[in-house]
């Protein structure tokens, strides 16, 4: 039994301090009594440490490798200035002169342990200080003695080769620098330099200094660490306390740490503000501001500019709107006169009107105000703000209508009056001529006449019945939103369009040339509107084509290839998958006398006519802008390229139907497919 109790007292290997040292043990407890705060204080303390070792072991490699870079430039220099004075006494074998110029570099520095010239073979023609006067030169500097060039140098002899070894007396930076004359390698100059003392000093001086600078704050961050901890971490937790307290409600908590400083500012302030919040809390704050929170999100989601100014002038409330519209986003105006933020014009049309309303002449006004670049229409409305009983101005409500939009509209309306009016007067004008004049005086003209006249009011008639129609036209496109799409295959369209020409193009010795392949895919359109189009695109190429003129027109998929996957074991042509799927582009492209850059950019413009320029035939000036709406209601986009005096080409894009999209797109896959095949014979047809 005593043998049972002795062994129950052996503690087992599964208790957690089983061979655990007692410091050990004392430390977790000791670190176990800091609570989380402290505890990542001393972390950050131990991360910043670390940190700053880090840094102070970079700062002084670098400064360390700073040093021997200058070491290497200055030895390099050294050797590069000497062989520059010198090759050329060694290439004319001007021996004293040679050793005089070595002579005295040799004594002008004090860093310089030895001068060698040597031959291309390595022989040692002149040393120093292995020389000792120039009396000597003729016997005692044709040493024999061979100079062991290095391999690096021996590879690239027109590139001098720096090296350093250490020796019993220090560091030594070895240079060996080609000297070559006109081309020719007469030898090597070899260097040896020893570190600059005051350099090295400065080095030395440096490291010590950064190293003294480095541990400085190292000793601040952890005297910081401590003096926040013992002075500035209680108030901090009394007045989160203070704060969750008035967050919570309770107005009444104040602070009673005796502090001075700012966080004894700190602290007064907060029971100011505790104070304040009571105050306000007894009166029924929670209205007040509700109040004004719904008056600023009223204010803040009026579709017009809203401003509200001061007894003074100065801005007191701006919505989003007028920020955008005078482009004041993220700048804080309140306390701000309005007029210094306001553009030039605009401020000096309100100078007078803020003035009455603030001078109490005046309890409202109202004016337009325009801005030039860019143009811009603003409608301004003042409106005095008073007090209950309608006395004293507590300021100026200011909204801020803007009519850009409005005035463009209007602008653009008259201009279609006016041009729709004139288009109108001029045919109009015309045949009530000719016809008053066949009434008055058709017993005085012949028959010739009569027909003339007969005929120049038929075709102003039919220039009015166009110009009508083109107006309806254009009418039914902006009001019309939906379109009948069907199927249409585009060439018995092109086929029409130029049987209805023929006449005329054979009548002006022009030729029409249609290049279609038998099988076009199917597009998504409208019959009729796609007739208009090519009819009004053929026409005014026809127009504008002079006698042995071409007009060609051309229909095929765009884009025309189809995109496979990177083929990157030959060099087979690949191109990338491509979105959306192929369309229909029909060209019309004529020989005519083309358009001029500055028309171009009018060309889609209502009424504008580019016949005014080249004097042909009139026309309505709104064909080509009834095309570009109608290729847009039908999904596509017009585009042209023109040159004067070369022609015009104008072309468009239809989308496909959805069966004949896929269809095409097979094709195009399956020839690419082909052409990596047959450039790549390991490619399977399954691949």
């Amino acid at each position: 039994m005593s043998n049972k109790t002795s062994n129950s007292s052996i503690p087992s290997s599964e208790s957690p301090s089983f061979n655990r040292p007692s410091w050990l043990i004392s430390l977790n407890l000791w670190w176990a009594g800091f609570n989380l705060r402290s505890k990542l204080l001393a972390i950050a303390t131990l991360g910043v440490s670390f940190i700053m070792t880090l840094i102070t072991f970079f700062a002084l490699n670098g400064i360390q490798r700073d040093a021997g870079l200058n070491d290497t430039r200055y030895a390099r220099d050294l050797g590069l200035l000497l062989s520059g004075n010198v090759t050329e006494l060694v290439a004319k074998k001007q021996d004293r002169e040679l050793f005089n110029v070595a002579e005295k570099f040799w004594r002008s520095s004090r860093n310089l342990r030895y001068i060698f010239f040597t031959d291309p073979e390595g022989i040692i023609n002149l040393g120093i200080p292995v020389s000792a006067t120039p009396s000597d030169v003729d016997s005692n500097l044709q040493l024999t003695r061979k100079l062991q060039i290095p391999a690096e140098l021996q590879k690239r002899p027109q590139f001098p080769l720096v090296r350093q070894h250490t020796t019993p007396q220090g560091q030594v930076t070895d240079v060996f620098v080609p000297m070559i004359w006109k081309g020719e390698y007469l030898g090597t100059l070899a260097l040896g330099v020893t570190p600059n003392k005051k350099a090295l000093e400065s080095a030395a001086l440096t490291r010590e200094v950064t190293v003294a600078v480095f541990i400085s704050i190292w000793v601040l961050v952890i005297i910081g660490a401590v003096f926040n901890a013992l002075t500035i971490t209680r108030p901090i937790r009394a007045l989160v306390k203070g704060v969750r307290d008035i967050a919570n409600g309770n107005f009444k908590s104040r602070m009673s740490i005796p502090m001075s400083g700012d966080l004894g500012e700190l602290l007064k302030g907060f029971n100011a503000m505790a104070s304040q919040l009571e105050d306000y809390d007894n009166a029924n704050i929670e209205e007040l501001r509700a109040a004004q929170v719904k008056q600023q999100s009223l204010i803040a989601t009026m579709a017009d500019g809203a401003i509200l100014l001061d007894e003074e002038g100065k801005i007191v409330l701006v919505n989003q709107t007028a920020r955008r519209l005078f482009r004041w986003e993220g700048r804080d105006l309140e306390g701000q006169e309005l007029l210094n933020l306001l553009p030039e014009i605009i401020a000096n049309d309100l100078h007078a009107p803020i003035a009455s309303l603030l001078g109490n002449l005046e309890d409202s006004d109202d004016l337009r105000c325009s801005l030039d670049e860019p143009p811009r229409t603003f409608r301004i409305v003042l409106q005095s703000v008073r007090d209950s009983s309608g006395e004293t101005l507590k300021g100026i409500a200011v909204t801020i209508q803007d009519l850009t939009r409005e005035v463009e509209l209007n602008a653009a309306q008259r201009r279609f009056i006016s041009n729709v009016s004139h288009e109108l007067r001029t045919p109009l004008f015309n045949i009530k001529s000719y016809v008053e004049t066949l009434h008055d005086l058709g017993d005085q003209l012949s028959d010739e006449e009569q027909k003339e006249f007969l005929g120049i009011a038929n075709s102003e008639t039919d220039r009015l019945t166009r110009l009508v129609n083109d107006v309806l036209d254009l009418s039914k496109l902006e009001s019309s939103n939906t379109v009948q799409f069907e199927s249409i295959d585009i060439s018995p369209a092109i086929e029409q369009t130029v049987r209805n020409y023929k006449l005329n193009a054979d009548d002006k010795n022009v030729k029409i040339v249609v290049d279609i392949s038998e099988s076009m895919p199917l597009v998504r359109g409208n019959w009729d509107l796609l007739l208009q189009v090519l009819d009004n695109l053929v026409g005014n190429s026809l127009k504008f084509s002079s006698d042995g003129g071409i007009i060609s027109l051309k229909a095929y998929p765009w884009p025309d290839t189809c995109i496979n996957s990177v083929n990157t074991k030959t060099s087979a042509p690949h191109c990338q998958l491509i979105s959306p799927l192929p369309s229909l582009r029909i060209e019309i492209a004529d020989t005519g006398c083309g358009i001029s850059g500055v028309d171009q950019e009018r060309i889609f413009e209502r009424f504008f006519r580019v016949e005014n320029a080249v004097h042909t035939e009139a026309g309505t000036g709104l064909g080509l802008s009834i095309v570009r709406g109608i290729i847009e209601k039908l999904g596509g986009k017009i585009s042209m390229a023109s040159e004067s005096g070369i022609g015009t080409t104008f072309w468009f894009e239809l989308p496909l139907k959805e069966s004949d999209k896929e269809e095409l797109f097979l094709k195009s896959a399956r020839k690419s497919r082909d052409w990596d095949m047959k450039l790549n014979p390991e490619i399977t047809e399954t691949t």
